[in-house]
């Protein structure tokens, strides 16, 4: 049994910490929802009145936040995680967030003698629910390696990515690639059915043919074909189109400074950007296909 601190008990982080408890292991929560909060209690998860303390008593520390400046203020500030680690205490980030940060943190982290890991995430709410997630894990080998006993847990796929930050970058790069072929999907969907074939014949085709993608065969933009799809449940997210719109803003400031040209990933952003703009992006990123459609 392992002492695990988790910070950020959100939507990803609560079901992630849940698993851990389930196989055993002794786990810390903090986060500022005191709802969140009480859901981890009664999970069997255990309050320690604050950071530094329940760091003490931790082999291994997790943090889920929003985003890189909340990264930087929990791991580089006064009061934060590496003034206040133990010298073998393992350091885990799962958020996603960007690259720059991510490796400014990690180096840090490594000046003050720690072992730190990106390990950001695919597979939803559902997939941390399940165990089932993709960690893309960036850092140190040996680090990597000790890390793996409780990413398993978590995860269904667990692959290291190499250097600091990489796990941030296969993030970023997967999710651009994901945006681009679920507008591209619905793209079809929508011409498909303005031509008078019916979605479910297209979908037999195309889903077995040269166009078939994850967008279309697990994830379908229509309803109907996959009765799992969010297509088919008023487009409730499974992964909204605001954090999509986030993860395609990161893509675009890596394509910034790395000097890549990204243009599909840059019309991409642009379109979630329309759905920011007009209030729909609560919807999962998939319901883009009803904003091409001209229904938002």
């Amino acid at each position: 049994m392992a002492n695990i601190t988790f910070i950020g008990l959100g939507n990803m982080g609560l079901p992630m910490a849940k698993n851990l408890i389930e196989a055993g292991h002794l786990v810390y929560g903090f986060d500022l929802s005191e709802e969140q909060m009480n859901q981890f209690i009664s999970a069997g998860g255990n309050k320690e009145e604050n950071i530094p303390d329940a760091l003490k008593k931790s082999d291994t520390v997790i943090t889920m936040l929003p985003s890189g400046k909340h990264v930087k203020s929990i791991y580089m500030g006064e009061d934060g995680i590496i003034k206040n680690a133990n010298e073998n205490l393992l350091l885990i980030d799962s958020s996603t967030i960007d690259v720059e940060t991510s490796r400014e943190v990690e180096k840090d982290a490594n000046n003050n003698n720690l072992k730190m890991l990106d390990a950001p995430v695919s597979g939803g709410v559902t997939g941390a629910e399940a165990g089932t997630l993709t960690f893309m894990v960036g850092g140190d080998t040996e680090a990597f390696n000790k890390a793996k006993e409780f990413l398993d847990i978590m995860g269904g796929n667990v692959i290291h990515a190499g250097q600091a930050g990489n796990g941030q970058v296969a993030k970023i790069a997967n999710n651009m690639l994901l945006a681009i072929s679920m507008i591209g999907t619905s793209e079809a969907f929508n011409l498909a059915k303005n031509l008078g074939l019916d979605a479910s014949t297209f979908f037999d085709i195309a889903s077995t043919a040269s166009g078939q993608c994850w967008s279309m065969t697990s994830y379908c933009p229509v309803p109907g074909p996959v009765p799992t799809s969010p297509a088919n449940n008023d487009y409730k997210p499974g992964f909204s189109a605001a954090l999509m719109l986030k993860d395609l803003r990161l893509s675009q400031e890596a394509s910034s400074f790395s000097n890549s040209k990204t243009p599909l990933g840059e019309k991409a952003t642009a379109i979630y950007e329309e759905m920011e703009k007009n209030g729909t992006d609560n919807l999962d990123f998939s319901g883009v296909i009803k904003l091409l459609n001209e229904e938002l």
